[in-house]
């Protein structure tokens, strides 16, 4: 097992952008970045047809992410490994679900056909996630604990009023498609939920709204002279809510800045994704500073249609 640790971060799990190219598979960085997102997209589906959480899913999701990091691709498969990360999910979020039932829609998929409960397909399949499961285990180091930058979303959210917009559901679906990049690697669920609701904001604002360097600039730009002050609080700019409520500093504005690159560079790799993409792709990245930017690799398309474990903010 490769023992590629994380920088000082704030914790084990967060590395930096270029440890992308020491992960342990010998693959071309673009490829191992294409089956990760395959790998997603095959996990998503299969949580979804076993009716399991959001939380089970997005759980399961940065597993899949995190197991990549202590081994190579070419030696798990990312079927095995989605499978192994849903099966331990069911466990650890208390929503149990059987091996054979796991191992059956999972080969159904695989297959594209029905399956006999008792078939020999489906049994090899439940030694498969038992093995791989095993591998897990070594590479999580028995630590099952995620936060989502959906709890944080939500509360986000709900402080701005926002619950049941246009903008709660764009918001949403951008979380969802962090996972089939490699953003839980490298950011906290703030920074990411952040990205994703400023960039929702901004879609939803239209074309002639503020850019996303003026959503996360460190201050708000002047519009207009000072005036003297009043007894009534100034307005909060609604474009900039993510980032007073968060409270973060110039590094914490830094790494939204290249959480919201990286996203705008994944939809514009599928430009029909969800629909969204012919908004997101005329969207002008932020200018990220520092030579964060160089070491960003793009994020390929998957190559079937995307699947999201739910559509709009839910608790389960």
């Amino acid at each position: 097992m490769s023992m590629l640790a994380s920088t000082p971060m704030t914790n084990q799990w967060l590395f930096p952008l270029e440890a992308l190219h020491a992960t342990p598979s010998a693959w071309p960085l673009q490829k191992e970045l294409y089956d990760r997102a395959r790998g997603i997209e095959f996990l998503f589906r299969l949580g979804s047809s076993l009716f399991l959480p959001t939380s089970a899913i997005l759980t399961a999701a940065a597993w899949f992410h995190r197991f990549y990091m202590r081994f190579p691709m070419e030696d798990y498969h990312r079927q095995e490994v989605a499978a192994s990360c849903i099966f331990l999910a069911t466990k650890t979020e208390e929503c149990g679900r059987k091996l054979r039932d796991v191992a059956r829609v999972c080969q159904a998929k695989i297959l594209n056909q029905d399956l006999a409960p008792e078939s020999k397909e489906v049994e090899q399949c439940q030694l498969q996630i038992l093995l791989t499961e095993e591998a897990l285990l070594e590479a999580l180091c028995f630590d099952y604990v995620v936060e989502s930058p959906h709890s944080k979303l939500v509360d986000l959210i709900e402080a701005h009023g926002q619950e049941g917009t246009r903008v709660a559901e764009v918001a949403w679906s951008f979380a969802h498609d962090s996972f089939r990049t490699t953003l839980c690697l490298h950011y906290s669920p703030q920074i990411i939920a952040a990205a994703c609701y400023v960039l929702a904001q901004r879609v939803c604002d239209g074309p002639n709204s503020n850019s996303l360097d003026a959503r996360i600039a460190s201050s708000a730009p002047r519009t207009s002279l000072p005036t003297p002050p009043t007894h009534k609080p100034a307005s909060p700019d609604a474009a900039r809510f993510a980032i007073e409520y968060f409270a973060f500093g110039e590094s914490d504005l830094a790494c939204v800045a290249e959480s919201l690159s990286i996203l705008l560079e994944f939809y514009r790799a599928q430009p029909e994704h969800e629909n969204l993409a012919e908004y997101v792709v005329e969207i002008a990245p932020p200018v990220t500073p520092g030579p964060a930017d160089a070491l960003r690799p793009a994020i390929p398309a998957p190559a079937s249609a995307s699947a999201s474990p739910t559509s709009k903010p839910a608790s389960g």
